[in-house]
């Protein structure tokens, strides 16, 4: 790195580079539920309880991250979920039941708040040097690394690379960076001092933050989960283009996510995050009438679209509160939101199994429209 860079430009690019990290991380196994799930013979609805088990390891972990990152500091926790999070990879590619499989999630969903409490804390730390809104475009970081974690995961299938062979490629790389960047992070967060105790009860405006984030990432479990098996068996795409509509989606995202941070500054949260609500029905509702490889996937890109600013906008005001230190607030406000992944997968495999994947996500656009009427109260 150029050593005439200011400190705060190293610890934006260290910190952009563990957001690309999650990003890949995550979208290397969201690639690859189709194939484990016709290795392991499962149907939608067993694959939605399956599916469970990873935002219930994220539940399970939240409240322990956000103690561990007010404790210890964001950059020691970060350092430690950025090697067990993508180790976890290998373990899912490994499995051949379904209880091995169950356990294999929770522990990815333990771990990756380990890394996302942690490296968000960081973000929010950096964005207070720069007395800015930046925290969208690290987000932008993460979605960017989902997209080529599904460049790389369509490459992997094509070549009908095995799902632990793939993981291992990618738990590589992943350490490489951390070999790399880790001496850049943050070296302590702003408020690690703070005469704020690390436990409090969250206030109702901290709450609201919760509830729209936990609208978005329903929105987002659908894509991640379920996007492969809806272009598999709704739109009835070839092999090659199964992961299309993930990659549509995730491209959007990651695209929205590095301009947000222009809209807010030009037409402030709130109505970045109402009109965020009514884009993700919209774009759900064009691929639920027309389920055919090109309207689905501009509906993809839509949802992609709406859900790219509303977790990182929400995880930003929810550093900056007042009551409740960065880790903990957004712990909480994680905590919530994550019921949306908790939820969401399972909800969707039993909807899928009593009617069809085109009802599922009839309910989860309008579930991602609530984001709407959630952000009246934001100021």
């Amino acid at each position: 790195m150029n050593r005439r860079l200011p400190a705060q430009r190293y610890y934006r690019i260290a910190t952009s580079v563990f957001f690309f990290v999650q990003g890949i991380t995550f979208a290397s196994w969201a690639n690859r539920i189709p194939t484990i799930k016709g290795m392991l013979q499962l149907n939608d609805a067993s694959l939605g309880a399956l599916l469970f088990a990873l935002p219930a390891g994220q539940i399970l972990g939240l409240p322990l991250a956000g103690y561990l990152v007010s404790r210890y500091g964001s950059r020691k926790i970060l350092i430690t979920g950025a090697i067990l999070y993508p180790a976890t990879l290998m373990l899912l590619g490994l499995v051949t039941a379904v209880w091995q499989l169950a356990l294999a999630l929770a522990l990815f969903g333990f771990f990756v708040n380990l890394m996302n409490i942690s490296v968000n804390t960081q973000a929010v730390g950096i964005e207070k040097l720069y007395r800015r809104s930046i925290m969208a475009s690290f987000h932008g970081l993460w979605s960017l690394g989902g997209f080529m974690g599904g460049l790389v995961s369509t490459s992997m299938i094509a070549k009908n690379i095995s799902p632990f062979v793939h993981f291992v490629i990618i738990w590589a790389f992943t350490l490489l960076c951390l070999i790399v960047f880790y001496k850049y992070l943050l070296p302590r967060d702003e408020s690690h001092e703070s005469k704020q105790p690390i436990f409090v009860k969250p206030d109702k405006y901290i709450l609201n933050l919760g509830l729209i984030a936990l609208a978005s990432m329903v929105s987002e479990g659908a894509m991640f989960d379920w996007s492969g098996v809806y272009f598999e068996k709704v739109v009835m795409a070839p092999k090659a283009l199964i992961t299309l509509g993930y990659i549509a989606f995730m491209s959007t995202m990651a695209g929205g996510r590095f301009t947000a941070d222009y809209f807010v500054t030009k037409f402030g949260v709130k109505n970045v995050l109402q009109a965020s609500g009514v884009i993700i029905a919209i774009g759900l509702l064009l691929s639920i009438l027309f389920p055919y490889i090109v309207p689905a996937t501009i509906g993809f890109l839509m949802v992609g679209i709406g859900v790219s600013s509303i977790v990182p906008l929400v995880y930003g005001l929810a550093g900056k509160s007042k009551t409740m230190r960065p880790g903990v607030a957004l712990a909480a406000v994680s905590s919530i939101g994550f019921l949306g992944f908790l939820f969401g997968p399972p909800f969707i495999g039993f909807i899928a199994q009593m009617a069809s994947l085109r009802w599922s996500f009839a309910v989860i656009g309008l579930l991602g429209l609530s984001a709407t009427f959630l952000s009246r109260n934001i100021k």
